[in-house]
């Protein structure tokens, strides 16, 4: 698979993909994990446990931890993500760029999934 992050890059600078579920997410490289968004949160609920994560702010925080499962480009993917109120930055966002984001792909699933992030070419690439 090879996708191009162009898109997400030309209407609001940042390297987003959509889901087939309709899940926008960031592709964050500095994010040491995966991250769904509170107001998400509710469809997983059922299924979660605690975790303490370092926010972003540089504090220590609990945070739920859900499995779930996405699809995108054909494929089904399964990861954890934290679960983290960042009402705030997710309203910041999509006031500046009007796109609403629901989460973050971070180095944890990026490495799982074996997805290259191509920088000169702006792709991503999956090597399985």
């Amino acid at each position: 698979m090879e996708f191009p992050l162009t898109l997400g890059l030309q209407k609001t600078g940042l390297p987003l993909i959509i889901s087939s579920d309709n899940l926008c997410f960031l592709i964050d490289t500095g994010s040491t994990h995966n991250i769904l968004f509170s107001f998400v949160y509710e469809h997983f609920k059922d299924r979660f446990k605690v975790l303490e994560v370092i926010g972003i702010d540089g504090v220590q925080h609990e945070a739920p931890t859900i499995e779930a499962i996405f699809n995108f480009e054909g494929m089904s993917y399964t990861s954890f993500f934290a679960i983290l109120d960042a009402s705030e930055a997710v309203v910041q966002v999509q006031e500046e760029t009007g796109v609403q984001i629901h989460g973050v792909l971070g180095t944890q699933f990026l490495v799982e999934n074996k997805w290259i992030v191509d920088f000169e070419k702006l792709t991503i690439n999956n090597v399985k």
